[in-house]
């Protein structure tokens, strides 16, 4: 019996471990709803009403068994981001911006999902999406830190102006507001020595317990939840804001969709599950849509919530389910208890779930491997010093450059053949391999397109010029998946500055695409017997040297 069987015979028949699991997660959601919604400049409502949607739709309808599809604090963060931009601060409007916001995020995951874009999430390499959560986590903590010390609220996302304007506040702490948030930041970071203690939880009960006395002394509640959603439709975009409104759908898309994957994946890997993407995409799209109908959040199965339900036991969807349920008793029936949380021991729970993004270790594999180092500095420092939205797209197209500028470098290597094997390696790295007697074999180390075949093949021309006795040249190709119309109309010249010199062209290790592109192509000076050659072996060894005055080989 392999590890899927297993795993869906123990889901079936352990429902009890799933409703446990739901129960559990539940006080753990309900609280971080809340104040993910006051990230995001938005009434409580929106968060909780997201909860409920994104649990019902993932439970029902998705497919990973651990997933917890809800808002997170990086979407709530691009949000306020996004509606402040378009709507300003005033809170109707942004609220209806918003709501605009998330209805088309979920067109756009809706979308993607019918296109079967399910690779999107690559478009945000790792290095990005780590250099932004790490940046995006101290600019969390950073806006929270009003609300835990009862100073007034911080605007915008740059940090150099969020910095100045805290230091120029702290004259006017609250100590009664203070002293509550550190107390419940503490219990939090103390509760996680000790498993399966719901710190968010014994930190809400606290807080409600001496929500009298605190509010007595200044320190501000949660205040009025309107758990009747708002049926009002979302108003559309004026001509003006159409365009910035699709550009952070399709940010909000690209968080919450590399966020979502990854942790998916992460624990379907673990598990030995199966992932279908393109059903996830359509899904999250669906619980999106109806968030923003309904006046929500933009959701995504983010990895707190995710590892929270793995380690509270779940085997099945039931237990999201159960958590949905339980959710809406909570609400339903200690609405009034839910109302007088203290806002510090909410900015304590969002401070305390963000600060698992500010692991240095997650940076050491990019030092060790010295890769990509640039491009995880280049997404922390995008997010703090140009804002959570611009320092993300800044980000994407940092680590597409760089991918560029890899891609454009020309590099080429002489190949030559170990003594007593079949291998052609780099003559460069391996001094004892030798090339054919009469023969110049050369292999671009990058795909041939529009930015690098110009490049690379006048570094092949180099190499022809720089050994005069070669009489037949093989280029190995097995780097090119494909070729652009640039790559092909090189690769004609080239043939054409070899033929002048009587100097045939062998091309080896082509894909069957590249041979079929070449053969519709019909380059004058390379024929079709010139591509047959599926080693560098065989066109080495088809390919016999001719004497100088010919330069004509002879299969």
């Amino acid at each position: 019996m392999n590890a899927r069987t297993v795993a869906a015979t123990s889901s079936d028949s352990t429902p009890g471990v799933d409703v446990l699991a739901g129960l559990s997660i539940a006080g753990l959601l309900l609280p971080e709803a809340v104040a993910y919604s006051g990230i995001a400049g938005l009434p409580p409502q929106a968060g909780v009403i997201a909860l409920l949607v994104g649990l019902f739709c993932y439970g029902l309808l998705g497919r990973s068994r651990y997933a917890i599809v809800s808002a997170t604090s990086s979407s709530a963060a691009v949000l306020a981001a996004g509606s402040l931009a378009l709507a300003g601060p005033a809170g109707a409007a942004r609220a209806v911006v918003a709501a605009t916001l998330v209805l088309l995020t979920g067109g756009c995951f809706l979308i993607a999902g019918v296109a079967r874009l399910g690779g999107l999430s690559h478009l945000i390499a790792r290095p990005v999406l780590r250099g932004f959560t790490f940046g995006l986590a101290c600019v969390i903590a950073l806006k929270q830190l009003p609300n835990l010390c009862g100073l007034p609220a911080l605007h915008g996302d740059f940090v150099p102006l969020l910095l100045t304007t805290l230091l120029e506040s702290f004259g006017r702490i609250q100590p009664a507001t203070m002293g509550a948030g550190v107390v419940a930041l503490l219990l939090l970071f103390l509760s996680e020595r000790v498993r399966r203690l719901p710190g968010s939880l014994l930190a809400i009960v606290l807080g409600v317990a001496a929500s009298g006395w605190l509010a007595q002394h200044g320190v501000t509640l949660t205040g009025a939840i309107k758990l009747m959603p708002d049926w009002s439709l979302p108003t559309w975009p004026t001509s003006s804001q159409w365009l910035p409104s699709i550009e952070l759908a399709a940010a909000l898309l690209l968080v919450l969709y590399a966020e979502s994957y990854g942790s998916i994946r992460a624990f379907a890997l673990k598990h030995g599950d199966p992932v279908e993407a393109n059903r996830d995409l359509l899904v999250i799209g669906v619980a999106n849509v109806l968030s923003g109908l309904l006046h929500g959040m933009p959701l995504g199965a983010g990895y707190s919530g995710t590892s929270a339900n793995e380690a509270a036991g779940a085997r099945s969807r039931l237990a999201g389910l159960v958590a949905a349920a339980s959710v809406l008793l909570l609400v339903l029936l200690l609405l009034r208890w839910i109302e007088r949380i203290p806002e510090p021991v909410l900015a304590a729970i969002v401070i305390h779930a963000v600060s698992k993004s500010w692991r240095l270790s997650v940076f050491r594999p990019y030092l060790q491997w010295k890769r990509d180092r640039l491009v995880a500095l280049a997404a922390v420092l995008a997010v703090l010093a140009l804002g959570i939205l611009n320092g993300l797209l800044v980000a994407i197209a940092f680590s597409l450059v760089m991918l560029l500028r890899q891609l454009a470098t020309p590099r080429l290597s002489v190949l030559g053949q170990l003594p007593g094997s079949h291998d052609f390696v780099d003559i460069a790295e391996h001094p004892t391999a030798q090339p054919p007697p009469g023969q110049l074999i050369l292999r671009p180390e990058e795909p041939l397109f529009f930015a690098n075949a110009e490049s690379v093949l006048a570094l092949a021309r180099q190499q022809v010029e720089s050994h005069p006795g070669s009489h037949v040249v093989v280029l190995s190709l097995e780097e090119s998946p494909d070729l652009d119309s640039t790559a092909l109309e090189a690769l004609a010249d080239f043939a054409t500055w070899l033929s002048a010199r009587d100097i045939p062209l062998r091309v080896a290790r082509l894909k069957d695409n590249v041979r079929e592109l070449l053969l519709r192509a019909a380059l004058p000076q390379l024929m079709p017997q010139a591509l047959d050659f599926w080693s560098v072996e065989d066109a080495a060894k088809a390919v016999a040297p001719a004497p100088p005055t010919t330069g004509i080989s002879q299969q």
